[in-house]
């Protein structure tokens, strides 16, 4: 189960995880920055939940994927969460003799490291020697000279469900690149912490960008094997094409398994209760209301300057590791503390109408990324408008019915 550590539990924790690892003797060929090993990142595992130890996560399968990589250079799409137990997928498939020539990472870099927007630089993993490879920043899509010594791409990037979480815009860029360059994608399957529901606006196309690619609703309901294939198989890659993709399922899981992440996903989302709010408080990152970025409890409180100082809640960001320039920094903001809520929580908007409502400056509330967000012009419209959350949900039905009827050709595994 995810757990929050107390500071100076964590500290100590990444204290010692950052003296584990033996640094290189001789810097890499091309004066490449190092990265710290992949063995040791200063990383917490938190321990998994009764639910985590039933199953057999796709890295974990080796019967199933090392003969395909068998004789084949690999490149790996990975982050901190690609594990295999208490070991990184890298040195696993090194260890077992697997060719592998290059480490690409996402957001927050391949360790997990960097903050949410940071750029991340190109560099060479510290113990294996390896080039390790930004997708993120200006680079979002393997280039042809990334690939030109790799055959097949093994992707193993733990995912929390929610269409503007950036790691499944990699995959979806990675398999694109693979497509048009004629390289294989294995992804190693990974559950959905937020699986057993599908909630939230189908993204409409005017409104798509790194934050949404697909015209999926904001809760999915999928893993990233089953989005892979259904992004394959929906020829939504550019060109319509479609890339040679093999899914390396789960073993042991259903939509109905409730799973708590034995590796924070992101620096941000460090609790079960962060992953579980974070479809409903995201949308707030697309108005002037903090998210609680720039505190100990990211994406589990909500507030604002512009909210009435009568509220019973308050808190003030200031920067840290994870939000070096946080929202509202340095800004007394009041709002609603949502750590007792439950994880069954769903995708609400009780919260987003009542912030509005209670806004002493509503003509400032709403900024340019809540449709990149939220996917749509409509749901800014009717929260002005004042309609209530039954009105709001039935406007999506029809789009969300019409997903739901595509997301069974591409489900793995069943819903209960």
């Amino acid at each position: 189960m995810i757990s929050v550590f107390p500071t100076s539990l964590l500290s100590l924790a990444l204290l010692l995880a950052d003296c584990t690892h033996t640094p290189a003797t001789t810097p890499p060929q091309g004066g490449a920055p190092l990265i710290q090993s992949t063995t040791s990142p200063p990383q917490v595992v938190l321990p998994a939940s009764s639910a985590a130890a039933t199953l057999r996560v796709g890295a974990a399968r080796f019967d199933r994927y090392l003969p395909l990589l068998k004789g084949k250079r690999v490149g790996v799409v990975v982050n901190q969460t690609a594990r295999v137990g208490q070991a990184f997928l890298v040195d696993t498939l090194l260890a077992k003799g697997v060719g592998v020539n290059v480490i690409f990472g996402p957001e927050h870099g391949f360790r997990g490291e960097a903050a949410d927007g940071a750029t991340i630089k190109n560099g060479r993993d510290q113990r294996s020697g390896l080039p390790a490879l930004s997708l993120y920043g200006a680079t979002k899509k393997p280039t042809p000279d990334m690939l030109k010594d790799v055959d097949v791409l093994v992707f193993d990037i733990q995912d929390v469900g929610v269409r503007f979480y950036t790691f499944i815009s990699t995959m979806h860029y990675v398999m694109e690149a693979a497509a048009e360059q004629g390289k294989e994608v294995i992804v190693l399957d990974r559950p959905n912490p937020n699986g057993w529901y599908v909630d939230g606006p189908v993204l409409e196309a005017a409104h798509k960008s790194f934050v949404g690619m697909h015209p999926i609703p904001v809760v999915h309901g999928l893993t990233v094997g089953e989005l892979a294939k259904m992004i394959n198989g929906e020829k939504w890659l550019a060109g319509g094409r479609r890339c040679k993709l093999t899914v390396i399922p789960v073993e042991g899981y259903t939509h109905a398994t409730r799973y708590e992440l034995p590796v924070r996903p992101s620096p941000n989302l460090p609790t079960a209760h962060s992953v579980a709010l974070y479809p409903t408080v995201c949308l707030f990152e697309g108005t002037d209301v903090s998210v609680g970025r720039g505190t100990e409890f990211p994406f589990e409180v909500i507030g604002a300057p512009t909210q009435p100082a009568t509220r019973p809640f308050s808190f003030t960001p200031a920067p840290n590791a994870g939000s070096p320039t946080p929202p509202q920094n340095g800004k007394r903001c009041y709002g609603q503390d949502l750590r007792q809520t439950g994880n069954d929580i769903g995708f609400s908007m009780k919260y987003l109408l009542d912030f509005y409502q209670q806004s002493t400056d509503k003509e400032h509330f709403f900024g340019k990324y809540f449709e990149q967000l939220t996917g749509t012009r409509s749901l800014r419209e009717q929260v002005i408008a004042g309609k209530s959350e039954q009105e709001i949900r039935q406007s999506w039905e029809p789009a969300l019915g019409r997903y739901k009827a595509l997301r069974k050709k591409y489900l793995l595994y069943p819903e209960a």
